[in-house]
């Protein structure tokens, strides 16, 4: 019997809890803040065990990964904390998985995990991860044929579904809300025809454009991260474009700018008393009237350089932002404030789904020829079961876990799903539950 310890019990983490308790040999441990969540998911599965854990308690943690019974850890925690789970499994000898991209700090402990014959197998969820393994199926299949990729465009977004496209902003929370928002203070860069594009932090919103996608008109995308690295992680390196974005409905990008330019995303914490949403909106343009709805709305279009009418001021209406609402929460950042706000109207309803885009494009030159490739997934959520955002992040971590579980990755240090002994695997079993892609190649002799 193997003891797999699952850190965190959020959004995404029923998938791979209960793949991994429907293996006749593995007994899981969920360790939660909550512990009545933890116990939610085992759902009294004779496998399972609910732990309460506060991840800021260092004794705690270490006292759990430390526990002779356990082989690995999949950390679902901010990634704030897998460094330091990182560590811990590294000193006591375990194997690690987690689904969130691999940063400095994580990439310094190659040595130490090797010299330790630990694996840390990190970026194996959705994007990243399927993201990974579904470009590099297409790019190894490209190079064994003679071909090179000369252009790579990559866009990935969880949405709703059509049918529970019900508000403004064209938008729902499938993880973490104050995650989505913290993405966008994120600066990019990526290569355009062979020059290097950056894009100041602050200034991501302003850089959006129409993304057509297979089956799914109105879409628009923005760039995601630095996507230069990916020439030499994909081994794509004489590419002239290599672009990664997100994707959401269009009017996300201009309303999200607006908020990021009034000061609602962000992080430093204060005391704001009893303030209203209007009076707060009021206090960080600072417009010094008495702030009465139509005069504030006014002076925000002025501040954003906006019309009255702008439809990104009917979407910071409909979010309550010139309200008397009190604010729900008087001590924090103006992310946390308007985290709770977006939660509160931009949360999925009982029985709805969400979806998850995915679209590659790739140009492959050969001697004679060239290749033209799209390749799309669509996956919906299960009404009333798994979210799409939920299966897609953890099912590919769960299969990775039972995989390393089985010796059948036993490539050691800081790894990430883009060799084919980990991402053939994990996708023909994606696929047989459904999760697949479609694609599209157009010749040009």
């Amino acid at each position: 019997m193997k003891t797999v310890l699952v850190l965190g019990a959020g959004l995404v983490a029923r998938p791979p809890v209960r793949y991994l308790l429907d293996l006749p040999d593995v007994q899981v441990i969920v360790a939660s803040r909550t512990v009545s969540k933890a116990v939610a998911l085992i759902d009294g599965h004779p496998q399972g065990e609910a732990r309460a854990l506060n991840v800021k308690d260092a004794a705690a943690l270490r006292a759990l990964i430390s526990n002779p019974k356990v082989d690995l850890v999949i950390s679902l925690l901010p990634y704030i904390y897998h460094v330091q789970v990182a560590e811990l499994c590294i000193e006591f000898g375990k194997n690690m998985v987690t689904t969130s991209y691999v940063s400095p700090a994580m990439r310094a402990l190659d040595a130490r995990a090797q010299a330790a014959g630990v694996t840390l197998l990190n970026e194996i969820g959705v994007d990243p991860g399927i993201d990974h393994m579904s470009a590099m199926k297409i790019i190894h299949h490209v190079q064994g044929n003679g071909g090179e990729i000369t252009s790579f465009r990559s866009w990935c977004g969880g949405l709703p579904a059509p049918e529970a496209n019900t508000n403004p902003l064209g938008y729902k929370f499938s993880w973490s809300p104050r995650g989505v928002l913290l993405a966008g203070r994120n600066a990019a860069h990526y290569l355009e025809d062979g020059k290097e594009i950056n894009i100041a932090a602050g200034t991501l919103f302003e850089h959006h454009w129409p993304v057509p996608v297979v089956g799914m008109p109105g879409l628009e995308g923005y760039p995601n991260r630095d996507s230069v690295p990916y020439a030499e992680i994909y081994g794509i390196t004489s590419a002239r474009t290599i672009f990664r974005g997100t994707l959401r409905n269009q009017g996300w990008c201009e309303t999200l700018d607006a908020l990021l330019k009034l000061g609602l995303v962000e992080i430093e914490e204060k005391d704001w008393g009893a303030l209203t949403y209007k009076q707060l909106l009021g206090q960080l343009i600072g417009y010094t009237a008495e702030p009465d709805s139509d005069g504030l709305r006014q002076a925000v279009a002025t501040y954003l350089g906006l019309e009255p009418d702008s439809f990104v001021l009917d979407n910071l209406a409909w979010l309550g932002l010139f309200s008397d609402d009190p604010l729900p929460l008087q001590h924090g950042g103006t992310i946390d404030i308007l985290t709770a706000c977006m939660l509160e109207k931009m949360s999925y309803a009982e029985g709805e789904r969400d979806m998850l885009v995915m679209q590659h494009e790739f140009t492959a030159e050969y001697p004679d020829h060239t290749d033209y490739i799209t390749s799309t997934m669509l996956d919906y959520g299960i009404p009333h079961g798994d979210t799409s955002m939920a299966r897609t992040v953890g099912l590919p971590a769960a299969i990775a876990t039972r995989m390393i579980l089985e010796g059948k990755i036993i490539r050691k240090g800081v790894l990430i799903p883009v060799t084919p002994d980990v991402y053939e695997p994990v996708m023909a079993e994606l696929q047989a539950v459904g999760i697949h892609f479609e694609e599209r190649v157009t010749r040009e002799d």
